[in-house]
């Protein structure tokens, strides 16, 4: 049954973005319809397409855990140290070339194997920012001031450090994590095949969560283009001369935007002549850290209170930290 659903699921997904493309190609039907609703289309398809072959990459990594990553192999690597464990953790996140949405079906099928709850947050916080290609798409992005992608990853390994380690003080990782009936008695979920070799099964377990997770980001990017298209971006401008609210509304932006992190510097860059060097950072931290999509993630994998814990912990501590650097540094 779950098969049979996942396939009419993903006829019904790819159904529907076929008819987006047909859609925006007709010029009749473009000329019959308001151009604010072409242009959340056309948003919403680009942070689809953009975030796709991301969450293909996560789902298949979490399959790959699920099948060849035993409870043992997690618990052998972690420190017993919650706060020892921490700082390593952090260094592990530099191999996870992932963006937001893509890391937390990882994350989700590492702490259903044993992984902590605060190293768990430190992979989603840490992942899609402490990676080469971030650090290199940011570092092209702003070719003339270098320094910007260079505190982004400063800025990051400290963040997911502080993020960390209030997580363990305040939740003292207790499980977070919504399960499945059949999770919960420790069903196979290949009930109708118990012959599958592991190969099979890293696909059964992929497709699966693919499906599972997609109607998720499907729902995030159709919020983040509605909001893309209708936000008064001018409002921005005239409060980008206020230190104090021009990094939180570049956060706010960030959140809204819901950008990839391999490309959110191209974005941030255009903003370059109007905002300081703190808020531009802002919201480079801050949106691959906490966006809409991956909050939509969030409470579907997580408990509520859990998730509006986490997103006022990451929301203060980004702030704060932003506000520390601007008085420090700049």
């Amino acid at each position: 049954m779950a098969i049979r659903r996942n396939l009419w699921m993903s006829l019904l997904l790819i159904g529907a973005l076929l008819c987006f493309f047909l859609f925006v190609g007709f010029t009749e039907i473009q000329q019959a319809i308001p151009k604010s609703l072409l242009l959340v289309n056309t948003t919403f398809l680009g942070i689809v397409l953009e975030a796709l072959p991301f969450v293909f990459l996560g789902v298949f990594t979490s399959a790959l855990i699920q099948t060849f990553v035993s409870e043992e192999m997690v618990q052998r690597f972690i420190p017993k140290n919650p706060f020892v464990a921490i700082v390593p953790a952090v260094l592990v996140t530099a191999i996870f070339p992932v963006c937001e949405c893509a890391i937390i079906p990882v994350v989700r099928r590492l702490m259903k194997k044993g992984m902590p709850l605060h190293i768990g947050v430190i992979f989603i916080v840490g992942a899609p920012i402490l990676n080469p290609i971030v650090f290199a798409s940011t570092y092209y992005a702003f070719y003339s001031t270098p320094g910007i992608a260079y505190a982004r990853m400063g800025l990051a390994f400290v963040l997911a450090i502080i993020i960390g380690s209030l997580i363990f003080t305040f939740f003292r990782n207790q499980d977070q994590l919504k399960w499945t009936t059949d999770e919960l008695l420790d069903r196979p979920i290949e009930s109708s095949n118990q012959d599958l070799n592991k190969m099979k099964s890293v696909f059964y377990h992929a497709s699966d969560e693919f499906f599972d997770m997609g109607k998720y980001l499907i729902i995030g990017a159709m919020i983040a283009g509605l909001f893309q298209t209708f936000f008064d971006r001018s409002l921005l401008v005239s409060l980008s001369d206020n230190d104090a609210l021009s990094p939180l509304i570049m956060m706010g932006f960030g959140f809204i935007l819901s950008l990839c992190s391999e490309a959110d510097a191209f974005v941030a860059s255009s903003f370059a002549h109007t905002f300081s060097a703190g808020s531009l950072l802002a919201f480079l931290v801050y949106g691959p850290m906490l966006d809409l999509k991956s909050t939509i993630m969030l409470f579907a994998y997580f408990r509520a209170k859990f998730v509006i814990g986490l997103m006022a912990i990451i929301t203060v501590s980004v702030y704060a930290v932003i506000l520390i650097y601007q008085y420090v540094v700049l």
